[in-house]
């Protein structure tokens, strides 16, 4: 159920898609007291600005973003009113950290080193699984009667895009610049490193130079008009992160508010689909989860752990979720996710086309190949045999089963899949050599298979 406000006071004023885009960055803080601290105010909202970037770059990128909101809204109520049982599955992402910076001396760690350690890198990754799996005994847990494990985790990546192992973390000295800038380089980063966003979560940790600390790209739905150039989009996807808040209270995570992690953890939360709570805009307005209440503008940075109200329905004074993630508060404020946000973002992880199939990659355990490769075993098949396919990227192709005659005895296809692994049902056959066929838009592979 959508939460209903009084939005006329700002309806004339907000853009069109400001009830749609994610959001960027949250604070973090060290000290858990409402004590305002000396600290520097940050700007929050790079994807404000950035987003209208993105939407000239391309002009369906607004429709999508529209078309992913309906859709997100109308499965949740379709579960809702069919009672679907809960899913429990425990979705997994890849994360690759480029860790961009200007150290000639390629030295690793320290104070105000870009460079990052690895320990930095992990602590940050272990903040992720705390925060979205609600894990007692940490920073992330609460007990909240609205508060709920997202049933997400998070780890650095183990195979690189061409299958060799990996640490998940890339390093890359770049001498034309100390610094980026979070509106207009996140094309320049991506051709520094990339890997391929439906495979894998990029997070860029560098030096901003500005007072924002990080920025999400949004996910959107399907391109379903046809004659539109390509959009670049994909190559942009992913987090861009000021090494300065990535990690937790170690390396050159030294700003007092905004030592915790949290800044990731909200950043992902975008990633995810999550808006902020107070819709953006000049606030009350949607953010599209019924258990977030409404609230007024949260885009100023908050200092301390001090409670705030609003009262968007003229009705009275309601309490701000200071401790939502996806809010402006300092980071020891921070622990909570609620169940809608969580359903909210589990939904876009099943409809987002880019975030399905770095979920189908994830449970393939073959790398891709350039050419269509099939792999048949075991080969006389004294059990049903098992059909490795591997082939570049994402395509649709079918298996199918022939007998010596040429007569289709069964197939399965698979739309838009990563190299896979599935298994070839030969019970009721009679004795004799069969093929075994693997058929893409652009290549075909045969193989004998013999049933003894």
């Amino acid at each position: 159920m959508i939460k209903l406000g009084n939005n006329s006071l700002i309806r004339n004023k907000r853009t069109n898609w400001h009830w749609l885009a994610g959001s960027l960055v949250c604070l973090l803080t060290s000290v858990a007291g409402a004590q305002t601290l000396q600290e520097p105010i940050y700007k929050r909202c790079a994807i404000v600005d950035h987003e209208l970037i993105l939407q000239q770059r391309d002009p369906d990128r607004l429709r999508q973003l529209t078309n992913l909101n309906k859709q997100v809204q109308q499965a949740l109520e379709n579960k809702k009113s069919l009672r679907q049982q809960a899913d429990n599955t425990i979705y997994r992402i890849p994360i690759v950290v480029h860790v961009v910076h200007s150290n000639a001396s390629g030295v690793i760690g320290g104070t105000n080193n870009g460079n990052i350690s690895d320990a930095q890198i992990a602590s940050q990754i272990q903040v992720l699984n705390e925060d979205y799996r609600r894990q007692a005994g940490t920073n992330g847990y609460n007990t909240s009667a609205i508060g709920a494990d997202a049933g997400i985790e998070f780890f650095l990546a183990t195979t690189d895009p061409d299958g060799q192992p990996t640490t998940g973390i890339t390093r890359h000295y770049y001498a034309q610049k100390s610094s980026f800038d979070i509106e207009t380089d996140d094309v320049l980063l991506s051709q520094i490193a990339y890997w391929p966003s439906d495979r894998y979560l990029n997070i860029w940790v560098t030096n901003l130079n500005s007072n924002y600390l990080g920025y999400t790209q949004f996910p959107t739905a399907a391109d379903t008009l046809k004659g539109l150039p390509p959009s670049t989009n994909d190559l942009t996807d992913g987090s861009i992160i000021d090494h300065r808040t990535f990690g937790r209270q170690t390396g050159t995570v030294t700003r007092s508010l905004y030592l915790l992690g949290r800044t990731v953890t909200h950043e992902i939360g975008h990633w995810l689909g999550l808006i902020h709570p107070w819709g953006d805009g000049l606030g009350c307005n949607e953010d599209y989860v019924a258990d977030t209440p409404l609230m007024a503008d949260g885009s100023n940075a908050q200092q301390s752990c001090k409670q705030t109200y609003s009262n968007c329905d003229g009705k009275g004074q309601v309490r701000d979720l200071m401790e939502d993630y996806m809010n402006y508060w300092p980071d020891a404020c921070m622990n909570m996710f609620t169940a809608g946000q969580v359903a909210r973002m589990r939904a876009v992880l099943q409809l987002s086309p880019r975030r399905v199939k770095l979920l189908k990659s994830v449970s393939s355990p073959l790398p891709e190949t350039e050419a269509l490769t099939v792999t048949v075993y075991p080969n006389p098949a004294t059990a049903d045999p098992t059909v490795d396919v591997q082939l570049k990227g994402f395509q649709s192709f079918n298996v199918s089963l022939f007998d010596a005659t040429g007569r289709q005895l069964r197939t399965t296809t698979f739309t838009d899949a990563p190299s896979t692994r599935t298994t070839l049902s030969v019970t009721g056959l009679a004795t004799g050599v069969y093929i075994v066929r693997v058929k893409t838009d652009g290549e075909m592979v045969s193989k004998r298979l013999l049933v003894p």
